[in-house]
């Protein structure tokens, strides 16, 4: 979130990008979890302290990067880490483990157990080389190993809030590219572009709050867009740039064009094949935002809003092209040019508990829509909170709730209710499998993260799922987990 070029792609005016082969010798990481204790993906939650010898926004680093933060379980690699850091050089490896069960509701009861491994790698040339032509570039590149089983499919009969977040689009490879693109930042970190291979979903619309919550729904990026083929997120990518501006440093205006997969993986399944055919159309979406720092404890806060929009044809969920039901007729469905989608989304932090951008009490909420008569999803909203465990003497732990509504479209409603009237089976959709008429499903997620040692933490998490994949064919679902995660 990749092919066989015969675009006009405006590549020749980003020439760090053709620097990315020189960063194959390692790779990146996996989901965008963020760990407490002070750690951020720092180029999404920019500190914007003011230079003294400079108007100039303290460089965030990369726009997107180091999602599992900073501390490892190895420590400083017996002296490697300091050296490697000196020179440019971030590298960590991650494994990532799910167990789930749903003991009540759903299809019937069962576990399963999802994981991953991921190794990270970014490299700041300009520290590596010492050349001033390259003072700002960064290269980016993560690859994951990905293994096990669905338990929202296997057990609970629900497609559209998976109870798992590291599950499923890696396909069965030793090693899948989720991103590797290159950055360059300008006029004093004011203006920075980034291209190449890049999860949509994970510029545009993110929080790196998102994936403290294990339902995938919400990790990295919320649905509706990220199932579409023109916004997919991690750990698919797509073939395009970003271009980021902040006119002042409380405000960001982000723009990026890219080109749009008619494939149900991109990049292949391995995420290699950025040759695939098919391309020709792009999706370009825009995102503004706000980064206020209130009162004497800096409480800060991230406002966003944003529009997309894909130029790609797809197929209209209900009519056919004489205006009638397609599943009833038979005939060849009704084409849409151009699919938008628009968010709007926002945090704030309540009370400081320490240094950090997250290192308190934060309220966030959100909406995302998607156009229903192409998307079986149309409306997600969203709200939680999340708190740091420094009132209780854990300051390196997290608590957190959430709530979740995903409502389906009207054109996704009256399809299955002519396929119905039809005794025809109900299509598959973006989420994957329909069981029964799809109306809404509400979700309802506690968590909490204890941090166990240096770069590992365990996250036991409880999630009710009412109305399971939309439908009332199921009984609600209750699901207990354990999330273990160590950086090495």
């Amino acid at each position: 979130m990749i092919k066989r070029l015969h675009l006009h792609f405006p590549f020749r005016a980003l020439w760090p990008t053709c620097l990315l082969v020189l960063s194959l010798f390692v790779v990146l990481p996996a989901h965008a979890q963020l760990l407490t204790g002070g750690n951020s993906a720092v180029g999404l939650w920019p500190s914007l302290q003011v230079d003294n010898e400079a108007d100039q926004v303290e460089d965030p680093g990369p726009l997107f990067s180091a999602p599992y933060g900073k501390d490892h379980f190895f420590g400083n690699w017996w002296g490697a880490q300091p050296w490697l850091l000196s020179h440019g050089i971030h590298i960590l490896a991650d494994v990532h483990e799910e167990l789930a069960g749903n003991f009540r509701g759903g299809r019937r009861k069962g576990v399963d157990d999802a994981g991953q491994v991921g190794v990270e790698l970014d490299v700041d040339w300009g520290k590596l080389t010492n050349a001033d032509i390259m003072k700002g570039f960064w290269t980016h590149m993560m690859v994951v190993n990905g293994h096990g089983r669905n338990l929202s499919t296997d057990y609970i009969g629900d497609s559209l809030g998976g109870v798992q977040q590291i599950y499923g689009a890696r396909g069965n490879v030793v090693a899948h590219l989720v991103y590797l693109y290159g950055e360059h930042a300008f006029l004093h970190n004011h203006v920075d572009i980034s291209a190449g291979w890049i999860p949509v979903g994970s510029f545009f619309a993110a929080s790196p709050l998102f994936c403290m919550y294990m339902n995938v729904a919400m990790c990295g990026n919320p649905a509706p867009t990220k199932y579409t083929e023109g916004a997919r997120d991690w750990p698919s990518g797509n073939l395009g740039f970003v271009a980021r501006v902040m006119p002042t440093k409380q405000t960001y205006i982000m723009a990026g064009l890219f080109a749009v997969s008619p494939h149900a993986y991109n990049g292949g399944i391995s995420g290699w094949a950025w040759a695939q055919d098919g391309l020709g159309k792009f999706s370009s979406p825009v995102e503004i935002g706000w980064l206020p720092s209130f009162g004497r404890n800096h409480l800060v806060g991230h406002y966003k809003a944003g529009f997309g929009y894909d130029n790609s044809k797809y197929k209209n969920l209900l009519n056919d092209v004489n205006g009638n039901a397609w599943v009833q007729t038979g005939a060849q469905p009704q084409y849409e040019a151009g699919r938008a989608s628009a968010w709007f989304m926002a945090d704030q932090m309540l009370m400081r508990n320490g240094d950090g951008p997250t290192n308190g009490l934060i309220a966030l909420a959100g909406w995302m829509w998607s156009d229903g008569k192409t998307t079986a999803m149309s409306h997600h909203v969203w709200a939680g909170m999340t708190e740091t465990g420094a009132a209780w003497g854990r300051p390196n732990d997290s608590v957190g709730a959430m709530f979740q509504w995903m409502t389906m479209s009207r054109a996704s409603v009256l399809q299955q209710e002519a396929a119905l009237a039809a005794g025809v089976p109900f299509p598959d959709n973006q989420w994957g499998k329909v069981w029964g008429i799809q109306t809404h499903e509400n979700i309802y997620e506690v968590f909490y993260n204890a941090h166990v040692a240096n770069g590992m933490s365990l996250q036991p998490d409880f999630q009710y799922i009412n109305r399971p994949g939309g439908s009332t064919v199921f009984h609600d679902a209750a699901v207990m987990a354990l999330q273990f995660n160590v950086v090495m």
